[in-house]
């Protein structure tokens, strides 16, 4: 991987100091390593300038409270921190991940109330999603419920983004042989939650619907970018509890995430969006699906994606 700064190594920022990915390394004592003990956001960067900094610095400073993790940085020095890596990779547009962990602690579970943090910036290329660019998925998403349950909030609070990933990386396991892209996770009543790493959206008769981060849904930043643009293009909206029938039933389904944006779903378990109730035959066999087939994100989806791309547009380039 190279930046377009014509270097023959990408550089990663660790602790104020840029470095060559080769020599990007942490303590093996490191309590993000040793527990997952750590913050973190994904961030991208269009035309140079990051997309919505104060809403991920703002869950980043709620994650580190959430952590108990007083790492005393200021905002604007990580930001700064940020900016530093791209220019020195020469990037403009990229994906970019900011690390906070606990830093270096004895080995033991308890952690100090002391905090020397380990802070970390990550940057690879990504395309912009603004006007006139390119998406970085392939086609539309088709998504498979999983057994695996969400985590309910009173054993880890859905809003504390964590190095923990283990519940998402075992609902990606379950995917294995079924040729879906994403995992779609219920919690323990049934009632839909979130993508192994997105939200998710369904439009039923003209109202866009989402599940309520009350439950155990990660309050993502593009999720809330998308419901503000609905409210300024008049499009009904509803959060609350719904079961997987919902989805299944749905005239349009996407995800969101800061990489992804708004990425149409095609299929949900096997059936083609939009045709749960039979009017396109028999649900497809996921193994069977053609790959990144070619599907209409549909009314509400396409106006949607429109006004995020003008908002990258407008706010970026």
């Amino acid at each position: 991987m190279t930046g377009t700064s014509g270097s023959d190594t990408i550089l990663y920022h660790v602790d104020g100091e840029l470095v060559p990915v080769d020599e990007a390394t942490v303590s093996v004592d490191d309590r993000g390593f040793r527990y997952g003990d750590a913050a973190f956001e994904t961030l991208r960067a269009y035309g140079g300038t990051v997309f919505e900094w104060d809403a991920h610095a703002d869950r980043l400073d709620r994650t580190c409270e959430t952590l108990g993790i007083d790492h005393g940085l200021d905002r604007g020095d990580l930001r700064a921190r940020v900016d530093e890596t791209l220019a020195a990779n020469g990037l403009a547009d990229a994906y970019v991940r900011l690390s906070i962990t606990r830093g270096v602690q004895p080995g033991k579970l308890t952690p100090h109330r002391a905090v020397d943090p380990t802070v970390v910036i990550w940057v690879k290329p990504l395309p912009r999603g603004g006007v006139g660019g390119s998406d970085v998925w392939d086609g539309p998403a088709t998504v498979q419920t999983v057994e695996t349950r969400r985590i309910p909030n009173d054993a880890l609070p859905a809003a504390a983004k964590t190095h923990n990933y283990l519940n998402g990386i075992l609902a990606r396991l379950e995917l294995r042989g079924t040729g879906a892209d994403e995992a779609l996770l219920l919690d323990g009543d049934g009632h839909l939650t979130e993508g192994a790493t997105s939200n998710l959206f369904f439009v039923d008769g003209g109202v866009l619907k989402t599940p309520a981060t009350d439950g155990p849904v990660l309050p993502g930043i593009t999720r809330r970018v998308v419901l503000d643009l609905a409210g300024d293009l008049g499009v009904p909206t509803a959060v609350g509890a719904y079961g997987r029938s919902a989805v299944e039933a749905a005239d349009e389904v996407f995800l969101t995430n800061s990489t992804w944006e708004l990425r149409p779903v095609a299929r949900v378990d096997g059936t083609p969006v939009g045709e749960a109730d039979g009017c396109g035959g028999p649900a497809q066999d996921p193994t069977d699906r053609v790959d990144h087939e070619v599907v209409d994100p549909g009314p509400v989806t396409g106006r949607l994606q429109s006004a995020f791309d003008r908002l990258v547009e407008e706010c970026c380039y």
